[in-house]
């Protein structure tokens, strides 16, 4: 028996009822949206391997995926920190952002195209997976129904 890294305890604290709280509060936030986010998927990146064994964890990456995979293409403000030259420098770069933003949105549009194609593909791939699975169970307590004897 190995001894944990970390103990939390103190007299009259439950600490199991507190992980319980913050289960359940995790779940509630879940389940309204909270967390469904791009950020938290980043946030997240280094936890999949002890989120993997959730029952949810591809439908929510997937929709995380759904929420981050275009690139913003709309135009956005050009700033300047330097005070002498700024008003031209602005001038400047905004001249070279409009002739260079034809060839910038073709890019940006083809690579949002690839992007949506690439995440309906594996949500495709992930409903198929699941349909596939929810026959097999089926067929599985089918089976097991016509041989009582033999199941697990």
């Amino acid at each position: 028996m190995t001894t944990p890294i970390l103990s939390i305890g103190a007299p009259g604290f439950d600490v199991a009822q507190l992980v319980a709280d913050l289960q359940a509060a995790v779940d509630r936030k879940l389940a309204d949206g909270v967390y469904a986010d791009a950020r938290v998927a980043r946030a997240e990146h280094t936890n999949l391997v002890n989120l993997r064994g959730s029952d949810d964890f591809i439908g929510f990456y997937l929709t995380c995926l759904r929420e981050a995979v275009f690139i913003d293409i709309s135009d956005y403000e050009i700033h300047e920190r330097r005070r002498v030259l700024g008003p031209l420098l602005i001038a400047f770069k905004k001249v070279v952002w409009n002739l260079l933003k034809f060839y910038t949105y073709r890019l940006w549009s083809q690579q949002n195209q690839v992007n949506g194609l690439i995440v309906t593909a594996l949500e495709g791939m992930e409903d198929q997976t699941a349909r596939k699975l929810a026959a097999l169970e089926q067929r599985v307590a089918e089976l097991e129904a016509r041989n009582p004897g033999h199941g697990s």
